[in-house]
């Protein structure tokens, strides 16, 4: 059946579908590689962009690593507006690994330019097997990734053999032909690019149609300029509803594009780029593309690395702030990337969590310490800010607690699997210490209400109470990921020393009693302090506890 013909146009369905399908396979491909490298990688990824993005030139390598493995850039600039967002990375660390991503995006033009397509059938079998008959995790993860570079060259295969017949088309002939005006070919390029949301899957049909015979490096070099704008689309979309920083990381990325493309385009009109390239590589037209793709974002990053820092400064400039920092950002507003590309989802999580735990102990230790100073002092004057701050402890469970249950079922390392669950615990102990202080906020309000007077003993055991509460509350400030079990120890016998101390007070208190030193209401509210004194050197060492299963010593 044909599906169009008209002076030479001739295309029928099944050669149509064909196209559909095999653009389909491309993405899913892109997307299969993706979901891999996440598993595979996940935390590491963290620490390796942690340790490695300290200069531009790292960023660069690391960016072209990691974009070659997926071989989408707009997956990677997708995940470093994550990344951002989540306050895993600084906006000046980016740069580096933006440059690197726009070459890492090359590799598969490449690939297919050489003819590493033809495999594509024993790329994917082997990728099956992987997944099929092994029972490591890590090596189904790695089939994953496998597969789906096999279902890529599959997809770009068939689309090559969609486009055959068009080389009998003079419409489609002339229609390409066009492409050789610098601003059809970058607009068709941006525009197409921008829909499909792949600059490598817009080369690759360039590439496609080189070896249909279709058209020549002349035509199609203005197109694949206009592709690396049309990537930002991605990014750009990402980056909807996050934090400023984060949205400077989508206008980077589109700046780099942008200026490589006016450069090139520019010196096309001057120096002889594509008879350079086709003297270089005559061996095809594909090969012609894929160099000179290469080429091109090489020599971008060449020219714009000198000055990453003025690409800082514009993204500044063009994103204005807007007084984020007088509301602090839901840990769900900072997972807005998370969605479409998966790739250091799971990094983002694990971030996003420990930021936002560490900020709920932070408001518990606050309390303690408030709640304790106004019984000692007799004084409710901060009772409000207590009672606030316990009601922000409840939102933070609430919304820590929905989003670990949104996240865990993603598919994503053991490792960060164990760790997310870890911290699903966690913040239930914390929200019960907010409890503790505000039970003894209570206590004020009931000891200024019925005039009720401690004992100097009395008072004296509080103080103490106080500074061990917050000396062992102190003991888990800050990352301990590197010493959990030393810090299990030192938290053991904080809650030791509690326990200790709340017997002897319990029996002090019996003897004050006897002695009629301590009023029955008196004694009704101590018993009650001791009780939840105690309660926070449980909470504090189950939260050690399940630290040190989160992460055991090597």
């Amino acid at each position: 059946m044909v599906f169009y013909k008209r002076k030479g146009l001739v295309m029928t369905v099944s050669d149509a579908l064909s196209l559909c399908g095999g653009l389909g396979m491309f993405l899913f491909g892109m997307h299969m590689m993706s979901d891999g490298l996440e598993a595979a990688a996940g935390e590491k990824m963290k620490k390796m962009l942690e340790k490695l993005t300290s200069n531009t030139f790292m960023g660069v390598i690391i960016g072209t690593v990691i974009t070659a493995l997926i071989q989408s850039s707009s997956a990677t600039t997708v995940m470093l507006v994550g990344f951002v967002n989540s306050g895993l990375m600084s906006l000046s660390q980016t740069v580096g690994i933006i440059m690197g991503a726009n070459i890492g995006a090359t590799m598969n033009g490449v690939l297919l330019a050489v003819g590493i397509g033809e495999l594509a059938p024993a790329i994917v079998f082997v990728g099956a097997c992987l997944i099929m008959f092994t029972k490591k995790e890590k090596l189904d993860q790695i089939g994953n990734i496998i597969i789906g570079l096999g279902i890529l060259f599959l997809g770009m295969n068939m689309m090559s053999g969609a486009m055959a017949g068009l080389r009998e088309s003079e419409r489609f002939i002339h229609l390409i032909t066009t492409f050789r005006n610098p601003l059809i070919g970058v607009a068709v390029g941006t525009l197409f690019t921008a829909v499909i949301q792949s600059s490598s899957a817009t080369v690759g049909i360039l590439e496609s149609l080189a070896m249909a015979g279709l058209i020549t490096l002349d035509s199609g070099v203005y197109v694949m300029f206009g592709a690396t704008i049309g990537t930002c689309i991605t990014a750009a979309i990402a980056s909807i509803g996050t934090t400023t920083n984060a949205k400077r990381v989508a206008v980077i990325h589109l700046l780099f594009n942008v200026i490589g493309t006016v450069v090139f385009v520019a010196g096309c009109q001057v120096i002889p780029f594509v008879g350079i390239v086709e003297h270089m590589f005559p061996a095809s037209v594909s090969v012609q593309i894929a160099n000179a793709h290469v080429i091109f974002k090489i020599v971008t990053t060449v020219l714009l690395f000198p000055f990453a820092g003025w690409l800082v400064k514009m993204a500044n400039n063009i994103i204005k702030d807007k007084g984020e920092k007088d509301r602090r950002l839901t840990i769900s507003e900072r997972a807005k990337t998370m969605a479409g590309y998966n790739v250091g989802n799971s990094a983002i999580a694990v971030s996003l969590i420990n930021r936002e735990i560490n900020y709920m102990y932070d408001i518990a230790l606050n309390n303690i310490k408030l709640s304790f100073d106004a019984l000692i002092n007799r004084d409710d004057t901060h009772i409000a800010e207590i009672r606030a701050n316990e009601d922000t402890l409840d939102r933070l469970n609430h919304e820590i607690s929905n989003f670990i249950s949104g996240v865990i079922v993603n598919k994503m390392p053991l490792r960060d699997s164990e760790i997310i669950s870890g911290y699903f615990r966690l913040v239930t102990n914390i929200e019960r210490i907010g409890d503790h202080a505000m039970n003894f906020a209570g206590y004020v309000k009931d000891i200024l209400a019925q005039d009720i007077e401690f004992s100097d003993r009395a008072m004296s055991e509080i103080n103490i109470m106080r500074d061990a509460a917050i000396q062992s509350m102190e003991l888990l400030l800050g990352d301990q990921s590197e010493k959990a079990a030393q810090l299990l120890e030192k938290v053991s016998q904080a809650e030791q020393y509690i326990d200790d101390l709340t017997d002897d007070y319990r029996n002090a208190q019996m003897e004050r009693m006897k002695t009629t030193t301590c009023s029955p209401e008196a004694s009704v509210i101590y018993a009650e302090m001791l009780t939840d004194f105690e309660r926070i050197g449980d909470h504090l060492l189950n939260i050690a506890q399940e630290f040190n299963r989160m992460y055991p010593s090597k």
